[in-house]
Protein backbone atom coordinates (compact mmCIF):
# COMPACT_ATOMS: atom_id res chain seq x y z
CA UNK A 1 0.00 0.00 0.00
CA UNK A 2 1.42 3.64 -1.34
CA UNK A 3 0.18 6.73 0.92
CA UNK A 4 -0.52 8.97 -1.45
CA UNK A 5 -1.56 12.62 -2.09
CA UNK A 6 -3.60 13.52 -4.83
CA UNK A 7 -4.16 17.18 -6.36
CA UNK A 8 -7.46 17.52 -8.32
CA UNK A 9 -9.50 14.20 -7.29
CA UNK A 10 -13.04 15.90 -8.23
CA UNK A 11 -12.04 16.47 -11.14
CA UNK A 12 -12.55 14.07 -14.73
CA UNK A 13 -9.38 12.61 -14.60
CA UNK A 14 -8.74 12.93 -10.64
CA UNK A 15 -12.07 11.04 -10.24
CA UNK A 16 -10.69 7.90 -11.82
CA UNK A 17 -7.33 7.99 -10.30
CA UNK A 18 -9.07 8.19 -7.74
CA UNK A 19 -11.21 5.22 -7.33
CA UNK A 20 -8.43 3.44 -8.81
CA UNK A 21 -6.06 4.21 -5.92
CA UNK A 22 -8.68 2.94 -3.68
CA UNK A 23 -9.89 -0.01 -5.52
CA UNK A 24 -6.61 -1.02 -5.19
CA UNK A 25 -5.89 -0.40 -1.45
CA UNK A 26 -3.91 2.68 -1.16
CA UNK A 27 -4.26 5.29 1.37
CA UNK A 28 -5.22 8.60 -0.11
CA UNK A 29 -5.17 12.11 1.25
CA UNK A 30 -7.23 14.24 -1.72
CA UNK A 31 -6.31 17.52 -1.91
CA UNK A 32 -9.32 19.65 -3.32
CA UNK A 33 -11.11 23.22 -3.64
CA UNK A 34 -14.38 21.97 -2.92
CA UNK A 35 -14.22 18.26 -0.91
CA UNK A 36 -18.03 18.24 -0.84
CA UNK A 37 -17.43 16.95 -4.54
CA UNK A 38 -15.64 13.82 -3.37
CA UNK A 39 -18.16 10.98 -3.23
CA UNK A 40 -16.22 8.08 -2.78
CA UNK A 41 -16.46 6.58 1.28
CA UNK A 42 -13.28 4.58 2.59
CA UNK A 43 -11.57 4.31 5.58
CA UNK A 44 -8.70 4.64 3.34
CA UNK A 45 -9.34 8.07 1.87
CA UNK A 46 -8.74 11.11 3.81
CA UNK A 47 -9.97 14.68 1.76
CA UNK A 48 -8.55 18.07 2.26
CA UNK A 49 -9.01 21.36 1.67
CA UNK A 50 -6.97 23.32 0.24
CA UNK A 51 -4.99 25.56 -2.69
CA UNK A 52 -2.77 24.48 -4.41
CA UNK A 53 -0.53 28.08 -4.86
CA UNK A 54 -0.70 28.14 -0.75
CA UNK A 55 2.69 26.45 -0.90
CA UNK A 56 3.31 26.06 3.11
CA UNK A 57 -0.21 24.13 3.28
CA UNK A 58 0.50 21.98 0.51
CA UNK A 59 3.67 20.97 1.91
CA UNK A 60 2.23 20.03 4.93
CA UNK A 61 0.14 17.88 3.47
CA UNK A 62 2.30 15.85 1.51
CA UNK A 63 4.58 15.46 4.24
CA UNK A 64 5.50 11.29 4.76
CA UNK A 65 3.57 10.74 1.38
CA UNK A 66 5.25 7.79 -0.80
CA UNK A 67 3.73 9.93 -3.88
CA UNK A 68 2.23 13.37 -5.06
CA UNK A 69 -0.06 12.88 -7.95
CA UNK A 70 -1.26 16.11 -9.58
CA UNK A 71 -4.68 15.85 -11.70
CA UNK A 72 -4.04 19.62 -11.34
CA UNK A 73 -5.99 21.70 -13.93
CA UNK A 74 -7.94 25.08 -13.34
CA UNK A 75 -10.84 24.20 -14.96
CA UNK A 76 -11.30 24.19 -19.13
CA UNK A 77 -13.89 27.07 -19.53
CA UNK A 78 -11.33 29.18 -16.74
CA UNK A 79 -10.38 32.11 -18.87
CA UNK A 80 -6.97 32.74 -16.99
CA UNK A 81 -6.23 28.68 -17.53
CA UNK A 82 -2.97 29.71 -19.66
CA UNK A 83 -1.84 31.84 -16.77
CA UNK A 84 -2.96 29.96 -13.91
CA UNK A 85 -1.35 26.81 -15.21
CA UNK A 86 1.98 28.46 -15.33
CA UNK A 87 1.30 30.12 -12.12
CA UNK A 88 0.44 26.77 -9.78
CA UNK A 89 2.09 24.17 -11.44
CA UNK A 90 5.56 25.25 -10.57
CA UNK A 91 4.46 25.95 -6.62
CA UNK A 92 3.27 22.67 -7.13
CA UNK A 93 6.60 21.16 -7.64
CA UNK A 94 8.22 23.77 -5.37
CA UNK A 95 5.64 21.99 -2.64
CA UNK A 96 6.66 18.06 -3.72
CA UNK A 97 10.45 19.03 -3.40
CA UNK A 98 9.95 20.75 0.23
CA UNK A 99 8.08 18.03 1.52
CA UNK A 100 10.30 15.48 -0.04
CA UNK A 101 7.76 13.21 -1.58
CA UNK A 102 9.24 10.16 -3.05
CA UNK A 103 7.47 10.62 -6.72
CA UNK A 104 5.70 13.53 -8.40
CA UNK A 105 3.11 12.00 -11.29
CA UNK A 106 2.13 14.61 -13.26
CA UNK A 107 -1.40 14.37 -15.32
CA UNK A 108 0.21 15.70 -18.45
CA UNK A 109 -1.32 16.35 -21.46
CA UNK A 110 -1.26 15.34 -25.56
CA UNK A 111 -0.12 18.72 -27.22
CA UNK A 112 3.85 18.01 -26.83
CA UNK A 113 3.38 14.66 -28.35
CA UNK A 114 4.66 14.40 -32.27
CA UNK A 115 2.34 13.12 -34.30
CA UNK A 116 4.41 13.04 -37.16
CA UNK A 117 8.38 14.21 -37.17
CA UNK A 118 9.65 17.53 -36.04
CA UNK A 119 5.46 18.04 -35.40
CA UNK A 120 3.55 18.19 -32.29
CA UNK A 121 -0.05 18.10 -31.95
CA UNK A 122 -0.40 21.45 -30.30
CA UNK A 123 1.08 22.89 -33.40
CA UNK A 124 -0.71 20.71 -35.78
CA UNK A 125 -3.73 22.71 -36.26
CA UNK A 126 -6.30 19.94 -34.74
CA UNK A 127 -6.75 21.40 -31.58
CA UNK A 128 -9.65 23.83 -30.89
CA UNK A 129 -8.96 27.64 -29.91
CA UNK A 130 -10.96 27.02 -26.72
CA UNK A 131 -8.86 24.29 -25.16
CA UNK A 132 -5.53 25.66 -26.44
CA UNK A 133 -4.65 28.32 -23.18
CA UNK A 134 -4.87 24.59 -21.10
CA UNK A 135 -2.99 22.90 -23.61
CA UNK A 136 -0.41 25.30 -24.03
CA UNK A 137 0.31 26.28 -20.89
CA UNK A 138 1.13 22.65 -19.84
CA UNK A 139 2.94 21.99 -22.89
CA UNK A 140 5.10 24.85 -21.88
CA UNK A 141 5.04 23.42 -17.92
CA UNK A 142 6.77 20.25 -19.19
CA UNK A 143 9.17 21.43 -22.19
CA UNK A 144 10.13 24.14 -19.86
CA UNK A 145 10.56 23.78 -16.19
CA UNK A 146 9.77 19.43 -15.75
CA UNK A 147 12.03 18.26 -18.29
CA UNK A 148 15.15 20.76 -16.38
CA UNK A 149 13.96 19.18 -13.33
CA UNK A 150 16.54 17.00 -11.61
CA UNK A 151 15.41 16.92 -7.78
CA UNK A 152 12.55 14.91 -7.70
CA UNK A 153 12.06 11.81 -9.78
CA UNK A 154 9.04 12.82 -11.67
CA UNK A 155 6.71 11.42 -14.69
CA UNK A 156 4.51 13.23 -16.78
CA UNK A 157 2.00 11.09 -18.37
CA UNK A 158 0.08 12.30 -21.89
CA UNK A 159 -2.95 10.66 -22.55
CA UNK A 160 -3.81 9.72 -26.01
CA UNK A 161 -5.56 12.89 -27.99
CA UNK A 162 -8.65 11.69 -27.07
CA UNK A 163 -9.48 11.08 -23.49
CA UNK A 164 -13.17 9.83 -23.16
CA UNK A 165 -15.38 8.31 -19.68
CA UNK A 166 -15.28 4.27 -21.39
CA UNK A 167 -14.46 1.09 -19.88
CA UNK A 168 -12.02 -0.39 -17.95
CA UNK A 169 -10.11 -2.55 -20.47
CA UNK A 170 -6.87 -3.01 -19.04
CA UNK A 171 -5.38 -3.69 -22.38
CA UNK A 172 -3.62 -0.77 -23.98
CA UNK A 173 -0.48 0.10 -25.71
CA UNK A 174 2.65 2.72 -23.81
CA UNK A 175 4.83 4.71 -25.90
CA UNK A 176 7.36 7.81 -24.84
CA UNK A 177 7.23 11.23 -26.88
CA UNK A 178 4.87 10.17 -30.44
CA UNK A 179 1.08 9.84 -30.21
CA UNK A 180 -0.40 6.50 -30.42
CA UNK A 181 -2.66 5.83 -33.09
CA UNK A 182 -4.84 2.49 -33.54
CA UNK A 183 -5.04 0.75 -36.55
CA UNK A 184 -7.73 3.02 -38.16
CA UNK A 185 -5.58 6.31 -37.23
CA UNK A 186 -7.39 7.29 -34.28
CA UNK A 187 -5.49 8.06 -30.86
CA UNK A 188 -8.08 7.92 -27.99
CA UNK A 189 -8.21 5.98 -24.59
CA UNK A 190 -10.51 5.88 -21.63
CA UNK A 191 -10.15 7.90 -18.64
CA UNK A 192 -10.58 4.40 -17.28
CA UNK A 193 -7.65 3.00 -18.43
CA UNK A 194 -5.67 6.07 -18.32
CA UNK A 195 -5.99 5.73 -14.08
CA UNK A 196 -4.80 1.98 -15.08
CA UNK A 197 -1.49 2.90 -15.84
CA UNK A 198 -1.50 5.73 -13.90
CA UNK A 199 -1.37 3.45 -10.38
CA UNK A 200 0.10 0.95 -12.57
CA UNK A 201 2.92 3.38 -12.90
CA UNK A 202 2.85 4.33 -9.40
CA UNK A 203 3.19 0.64 -7.99
CA UNK A 204 5.86 -0.40 -10.31
CA UNK A 205 7.93 2.47 -11.38
CA UNK A 206 9.13 2.01 -15.20
CA UNK A 207 9.70 5.91 -15.86
CA UNK A 208 11.84 8.09 -14.32
CA UNK A 209 11.93 11.92 -15.13
CA UNK A 210 10.49 11.71 -18.53
CA UNK A 211 7.39 11.53 -20.18
CA UNK A 212 5.44 8.45 -20.94
CA UNK A 213 2.35 8.17 -23.39
CA UNK A 214 -0.86 5.74 -23.55
CA UNK A 215 -3.20 4.56 -26.51
CA UNK A 216 -4.88 1.78 -27.84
Amino acid sequence: MKNVALIGASGFVGTAILNELLMRGHQVTAIVRNPEKINAENPHLQAVKADVADTETLVKICQGKDALISAYNPGWTNPNIYEETLHNYPLILQAAKQAQVGRLLCVGGAGTLFCAPGLRVVDSGVIPDAIMGGVRSLGEFYLNTLMNEKDIDWVFFSPAGTLEPGERTGQFRLGKDDLIVDENGNSHISVEDYAVAMIDELENPAHHYERFTIGY
